[in-house]
Order: C-alpha cells, then sequence, then structure tokens
C-alpha cells in the first residue's frame, strides 16, 4: 500500500483483508475454524456490508530503526468504489477515493495528487477488497499465521496470488464475534504497517457529500 505520504502507506494500499470488519453469525465458534474456512466468513459477511466507518490507529515501522511513524483518524467506505481516510494525527491528510479518481491531500505540503484508480490500485493492495471489487480467497493464498498476539483474537495470513510491487503479506486479526480489530501490512524490505480498528459501525446510512474535498485554496493540485 502506498499513499504517498509518511505513514500512509498502508490501507490503503488498500486490502483485501481489512474492512473485514463485520460482525458474523456464529458467536464463540471462531476458535474451531480453519485459516481458509475463516477467510470465507469473513468475505462473505463483507459482500453484506455496503457501508462502514470506523476509527482507526496505524504505526509504521521500518527495519533498522527503532522509530515508528504514527497516526489516527476515520475511515468511512460507500460501495461501490467510495472511501475516505482522514488522518487527523500528527498531520492532516485526506485520501477520498469516488470510484473513478483518487486524491491524496497532505496539508502540510499544501499539496493534493490525483490519479486514477486504475493507476492508485496497483499500489494498494486493500483498495479492492474496500472498493468491493476484491475477494480474499480468490486474490490471497490463506494460511496460519506466523504469529497469534493478542490470546483473544485470531489471526490469518494473507498473501497474494499474483505478485504485488509493495505487499509481501498480510496478516488480520478476527475477535471472538468475527470483527477484524487489527490489520497488519509487510513489503517487501520487511516494513510493517500496523492498523488498529476500533468504533465501527456498517450498513448505516452514508451521505454521498461525504466523498467529496475541497482543498483550501493555494493548494497545489497535481495530475497523474
Amino acid at each position: 500500500m502506498n499513499r504517498t505520504a509518511l505513514y500512509v502507506k498502508p490501507l490503503l494500499s488498500l486490502l483485501v483483508g481489512l474492512t473485514l470488519l463485520a460482525i458474523f453469525p456464529g458467536l464463540g465458534q471462531c476458535g474451531v475454524l480453519t485459516p481458509l474456512e475463516l477467510a470465507q466468513k469473513l468475505q462473505a459477511r463483507y459482500e453484506e456490508t455496503k457501508t462502514m466507518t470506523a476509527d482507526f490507529k496505524q504505526s509504521t515501522s521500518v527495519p533498522m530503526s527503532t522509530r515508528k511513524r504514527l497516526g489516527a483518524g476515520k475511515v468511512v467506505i460507500s460501495k461501490p468504489g467510495r472511501i475516505r481516510w482522514d488522518y487527523l494525527t500528527p498531520d492532516r491528510q485526506v485520501l477520498i477515493s469516488d470510484g473513478k479518481k483518487v486524491s491524496m491531500y497532505v496539508a502540510d505540503s499544501a499539496q493534493i495528487v490525483v490519479q486514477p484508480v486504475s493507476q492508485y490500485i496497483n499500489s494498494d493492495v486493500t483498495y479492492a477488497f474496500f472498493a468491493g471489487t476484491g475477494n480474499i480467497v480468490r486474490d490471497f493464498k490463506v494460511l496460519p499465521p506466523e504469529r497469534q498476539g493478542d490470546a483473544s483474537l485470531k489471526a490469518v495470513k494473507l498473501v497474494p496470488k499474483t505478485a504485488h510491487p509493495q505487499v509481501d503479506y498480510l496478516h488480520i486479526w478476527i475477535d471472538e464475534n468475527f470483527m477484524v480489530r487489527r490489520l497488519e501490512i509487510v513489503d517487501h524490505f520487511g516494513s510493517i504497517t500496523d492498523l488498529a480498528f476500533s468504533n465501527i459501525s456498517r450498513n448505516e446510512p452514508v451521505s454521498p457529500e461525504v466523498f467529496v474535498f475541497t482543498p483550501p485554496l493555494g493548494t497545489e493540485i497535481i495530475e497523474q
């Protein structure tokens, strides 16, 4: 996933594994599912998720460095194709897709970069999933996790079936209610982008105006 700015190397690259942030029937049965069965259930419920909002916290770490780049904000999704990520800390950034174009506004540099979705999707492994055109089982090899992490969460590892220029593999962690609480994206250089989600809401009305963004006067517009 490659957002052009700082810590924006995740999601938005975007998933195919994230908005798996849905609640599934069968509470308490998460522990008996194989990784493939879990992925199939995640995909089935995600297909029923038309809109979603959540708060997120993000950290990005790189090999040979103890420093982590941190960010936090809110994500809104309305299928098909509309996504908005608002980074509120440490710096203001907005990434919006209306299904045709992706715009990335960075307040610090007073710039907004605009590119076709077809171009952006090549740098963001999660975009297709968020936008409603991806499929976990079809697009990824589903494997047991390399580590479990929080004992209260179940994890699976996802490896793109087609080599991706930005992503080596992903991990997702799901709680006992079949809700994704964490997404980790690892690139070919070992850099790790970790996203944690909270205050998740799905299938609530979302105004189309949410996906309209007018940058401040004086912002440089870069078309790619």
